[in-house]
């Protein structure tokens, strides 16, 4: 059918992924003619006549390895050293080259730099030109601008730039003469640090640096224009510095993209080469046309070659193809089917056979090769030790099926193409390991690991340590050694680690004690503990701990673990016994008591005390008062009271024997009653000494001569009471 060849001039955006990495440059290792032959150009073109002028190092292959360029790789040119354009550069190379003409027009024509129309001359310039034939009917290609004057340098006079130009006929109408393509999309302005950046065309702008050097860079940008089939075109390539020649701008160009062909046929697989495995990988053939047709709809048949057969070795294909209007890649998927029949590699050819616009039949196909699902082999070591291990290295290596390989082991879920495994004893320990290739094929094998191990610990033996001193002794015996061996304790004491020449060690504390032996072979060891046998432990009690003097106390011996007793009881009698008899002893003062108990060599001391004390009276009103006591044991005897009175007294003024009055001892206090004859009650007291007395007054008048009638009550110190009566003859 008909292509129809009617292709806008401009730039196209291209979709890309970023995956970061770090950008490298090649510089020098191809011609710019071998650049642009076996790098840049792809199908449907024919180059000739290429040359390049300015500095050799302004020009490089690259591969973006992941970073943010976003292109795979391809030619990259610079205004300065391409080299610095890696991570670590410094974009930023003076060479005080020539300019071009085309690029400061392009650097003039920015209308949205007001500081153009200062932009005076181009410095640096890197220029790449060739010729070409195209195919079809459009060429395509794919770039991504970068600078180092980003962003302080956007809107002035410094405003580097660059142009794709090209000349010859224009199938429009007219001819192509210096037509700048490098345009931002949709648009007429030239791409510069002007015209893509933060303030202006954002959606083209990458402002952060991955992988690179330069300041700022724009999203891969496609270039696609109309072209007449088997006409010559000039293409001109070219960057350069704007009045000064520091601070770098270059433009990274897609390897193959510069391309002019009809539907073209290639092949995508997981491996990144032709070959699938049954069962393991699929194909996908992917079909692309030219820009130039993307409007319409193109139905394409395709033929099947191949020794693979459809249906059979893999899946059906649709066949035609359809690319709807606003498509330019259509995807087939070929998946291979597992038979489990060893057939070897089978292929499967689509091949595409379509007329261009200049008349030429044009095939396009893709090839790949259909694989076995394979067998997979494991090598593995089988290693023999002398000596027990809890980590032994054994490994295995695959081989057959499709590498890289992973491994799996059956011990500790361990994996890697090498394991550690224990073993303790004498015999065999299974290991198994599985290996997986990338298509999923599974391989399972055994390792061995045997241990044939002669020397060994026969006997582990000790002798407790007194506690009190260090008497410990362990030892060791060894069977099966080889050569002379050599012994090694480690434990308390007396260091961390010891060697000796004999199994035996002795003068030890208590404590775990290691026990390795050497020989010439292999190593071997236990462990032992050495106990604290128990030491006496003195105790006692006493009957008594205090009293009166003179105390007789009795002491009753409770030490254990001890053979042997010293007694020193502290009122200057001792003792030493053999039993566990109680002691007495009679005490008049404070003592402090000592028992040691022995065993052996050991012993343990307690001590105890006896509290004496005086005891007497303490009141000092008792009659037996002891002012030395310091513990009143009750002894106290206390005076009673006594009473004496007058029989008569004459309180006539006369100065003697004016009342009446009780003389007594030892009283406290006194109830005293006088009545007249008839019983009156005349005077009524309580107290003692004179507040008790009788003026012979009543109410301030004196009483009538005449005998009268007293009762009274006497208190003594300890509440004892003393009663009685009698008369008296008051006379005046």
């Amino acid at each position: 059918m008909k292509i129809k060849s009617l292709l806008l001039l401009g730039v196209l955006l291209v979709s890309f992924q970023q995956v970061f990495g770090q950008l490298t440059v090649s510089v020098g290792t191809l011609t710019p003619q071998q650049m642009v032959q076996n790098v840049l150009v792809g199908n449907g073109v024919q180059v000739f006549n290429i040359t390049f002028s300015g500095d050799p190092n302004q020009i490089g292959t690259f591969n973006s390895n992941g970073s943010n360029i976003a292109l795979p790789s391809g030619i990259v040119m610079s205004s300065g050293d391409v080299a610095t354009l890696v991570p670590t550069g410094n974009p930023s190379t003076d060479y005080n080259g020539a300019g071009d003409a085309d690029i400061l027009a392009t650097a003039q024509s920015v209308t949205t730099n007001p500081q153009a129309g200062f932009i005076n001359s181009t410095n640096d310039a890197a220029i790449l030109e060739f010729d070409f034939i195209p195919q079809g009917d459009s060429v395509k290609f794919n770039f991504v601008f970068g600078s180092e004057e980003y962003t302080t340098w956007i809107n002035t006079q410094y405003n580097d730039a660059f142009g794709f130009y090209l000349s010859g006929p224009n199938p429009a109408g007219g001819n192509y003469t210096s037509t700048n393509l490098a345009l931002v999309p949709n648009t007429t302005l030239p791409i510069t640090i002007s015209t893509i950046h933060p303030g202006l065309n954002s959606q083209y702008y990458i402002g952060t640096p991955v992988g690179h050097s330069f300041n700022g860079i724009t999203t891969p940008l496609g270039i696609a224009f109309a072209v007449s089939c088997g006409q010559v075109y000039h293409f001109k390539f070219a960057v350069a510095d704007c009045v000064d020649g520091i601070l770098d701008t270059g433009v990274f160009l897609e390897g193959a993209s510069f391309t002019s062909d009809a539907v073209d046929v290639t092949v995508a697989t997981v491996s990144g080469d032709t070959t699938i495995v049954e069962g393991c990988t699929d194909a996908n053939f992917i079909f692309t046309r030219p820009l130039s047709q993307i409007s319409d709809t193109l139905i394409v048949n395709y033929t099947i070659g191949g020794d693979a057969i459809m249906g059979t070795d893999y899946n059906n294909l649709i066949n035609p193809i359809t690319f709807l209007p606003g498509e330019d890649t259509v995807i087939i998927n070929l998946s291979p089917v597992q038979d489990g029949l060893n057939e070897g590699f089978e292929s499967v050819t689509i091949t595409v056979e379509l007329i261009n616009a200049c008349g030429d039949t044009i095939f396009s196909s893709g090839t790949i090769y259909i694989g076995d699902g394979p067998i997979l082999n494991i090598t593995e070591t089988n290693p023999t030790v002398l000596c027990a291990s809890d980590s032994v290295l054994i490994s295995a290596t695959a081989s057959g099926g499709y590498a890289p390989y992973t491994y799996q082991w059956s011990y500790a879920n361990q994996t890697g193409d090498t394991a550690y495994v224990p073993i303790l004893q004498n015999g065999t320990v299974d290991v198994y390991v599985t290996a997986t290739d990338q298509c999923g094929f599974t391989g399972t094998d055994t390792v061995t690991v045997t241990m044939n191990q002669t020397l060994a610990i026969d006997t582990m033996a000790m002798v407790n340590t007194n506690f009190c001193a260090n008497t410990g002794v362990v030892w060791g015996l060894a069977v099966g050694q080889t050569g002379q061996p050599q012994f090694n304790w480690s434990g308390p004491s007396p260091s961390s680690a010891f060697t000796i020449d004999a199994s035996v060690m002795q003068n030890l504390p208590a404590g775990m004690y290691v026990f390795t032996i050497t020989d010439d072979v292999c190593s071997v060891t236990d462990s032992i503990q050495v106990g604290t046998d128990p030491g006496p432990i003195a105790d006692f009690t006493s009957s008594l701990s205090s009293g009166c003097d003179p105390l007789d106390v009795t002491f009753t011996n409770l030490s254990q673990n001890a053979t042997s007793y010293s007694w020193n009881f502290g009122n200057g009698n001792t003792a030493n016994v053999n039993d566990l008899s109680t002691q007495n002893q009679t005490y008049s003062s404070d003592a402090t008591i000592m028992l040691v108990a022995y065993a052996g060599v050991c012993s343990d001391t307690i001590y105890g005390a006896v509290d004496i004390s005086i005891c007497g009276c303490m009141d000092p009103i008792a009659l037996n008062y002891n002012p030395l006591a310091t513990v009143d044991d009750g002894s106290c005897v206390f005076p009673t009271p006594t009473v004496s009175a007058p029989n008569v007294f004459t309180p006539n003024g006369d100065g003697s024997n004016q009342v009446f009055e009780l003389t007594t001892t030892n009283a406290v206090k006194i109830d005293l009653i006088i009545s007249n004859r008839w019983g009156n009650k005349m005077v009524e007291k309580s107290g003692l000494g004179s507040s008790i007395s009788w003026d012979g007054t009543v109410n301030g008048m004196p009483a009538s001569e005449g005998v009268y009638f007293y009762q009274y009550t006497v208190y003594g110190v300890q509440g004892d009471e003393l009663k009685g009566h009698g008369f008296v003859q008051l006379i005046r």
